[in-house]
């Protein structure tokens, strides 16, 4: 058995597998075993891995399973008491492990934390997809220590302590191997978007923790697969979302939050094409709202499961507060100023 794997999906990364990649076995070697999942790449990403990088284990997969299910394929596969998912996008940093595997080794009841996530680009500010750990509002909206939409925080310091939080994000996930699959391991219906913000709810619903750990720190690119601006990602974002609520949310709660979305999800996307002439992701929101609609029902039993197994009736890491309120009313744009 692995005492820890780090497991890179790849799918057509060979260009971010060579600029990246040397820099995790590099600074990991020590403490983990280093795994590339290829999801059925079509470009030369297998041949450079046999070439370039022999000490790297690979596992090949017979098709693009997607972010969710292709970690779920990969993951099978391996031996390890902690599992950390990686992005390909990632820069690591020298001792970046020595944190995360020394606080798991010592809080048992921590089923899964992050480092600190800062821009490539910007290495003085956070990184949009996780900054410094995350969190939910009351209607299912992400937000970060450092990140509130689409407005990043410089890294100050500020949120150099460990705070335990709701989701750790998706592109440097360090979880134990039976926290994973006790819980079904990721959603693989959702392909890409939310899928670990969904897996870490669950844990925090059984009453397992979730921490970021900020002394570890690495650097992310960010938007690999799409870009920014994007209808397909805008889809899978509102549908993930909402299928995660469906899941997640207690019943006390259930139905004032899914009306509320059914208005907040319609007021974005008349938002979107009125004031951005965004025609590609207003039909994205309408066609993520109908395909919701359909599979609802797919995902009842997940939601019986998960209800059943509720050990946290109240978890404070989703706040009651509206985060459009927050933001756009009362122009709170930092992290620190939510109330």
């Amino acid at each position: 058995m692995d005492r820890l794997a780090i497991v890179i999906l790849n799918w057509n990364g060979a260009k971010m597998l060579t600029q990246y990649l040397p820099t995790v076995l590099n600074y990991s070697r020590d403490e983990a075993v280093v795994y590339v999942a290829d999801n059925a790449s079509t470009d030369n990403s297998l041949e450079l891995l046999r070439q370039e990088f022999p000490e790297c284990k690979t596992i090949v997969l017979e098709k693009n399973w997607g972010f969710a299910e292709g970690y779920n394929k990969a993951l099978s596969q391996i031996d390890a008491e902690y599992y950390l998912l990686l992005n390909s996008d990632i820069e690591v940093t020298h001792h970046w492990l020595t944190p995360l595997i020394e606080f798991m080794d010592v809080h048992p009841e921590v089923a899964a934390c992050q480092p600190k996530l800062l821009s490539i680009y910007d290495r003085d500010c956070f990184e949009y997809a996780g900054a410094c750990g995350g969190f939910l509002d009351r209607y299912g909206y992400p937000f970060c220590r450092g990140r509130l939409f689409e407005t990043v925080e410089r890294d100050d310091g500020q949120y150099d302590y460990k705070e335990e939080i709701l989701w750790a994000t998706g592109a440097a996930l360090m979880i134990r191997a039976k926290d994973y699959w006790d819980v079904g391991g990721l959603d693989g219906r959702f392909f890409a978007h939310n899928e670990e913000i969904d897996l870490c709810w669950r844990l925090r619903i059984r009453g397992r923790k979730i921490y970021c750990l900020p002394e570890s720190y690495v650097y992310h690119v960010g938007g690999g697969t799409l870009p920014k601006s994007n209808p397909m990602k805008t889809f899978l974002n509102f549908r993930n979302n909402l299928t995660m609520l469906y899941k997640c949310l207690p019943d006390s709660e259930l139905q004032h939050v899914m009306r509320m979305r059914w208005f907040l999800d319609y007021l974005a996307a008349w938002e979107t094409l009125i004031l951005k002439g965004n025609w590609g992701d207003f039909k994205a929101i309408f066609k993520a709202r109908r395909a919701f609609a359909r599979w609802k029902k797919d995902f009842k039993a997940d939601r019986e499961i998960i209800q059943q197994g509720r050990v946290e009736t109240h978890i404070s890491e989703q706040r009651m507060f509206s985060l459009l309120w927050q933001y756009y009313a009362k122009g709170h744009k930092k992290y620190s100023d939510l109330k």
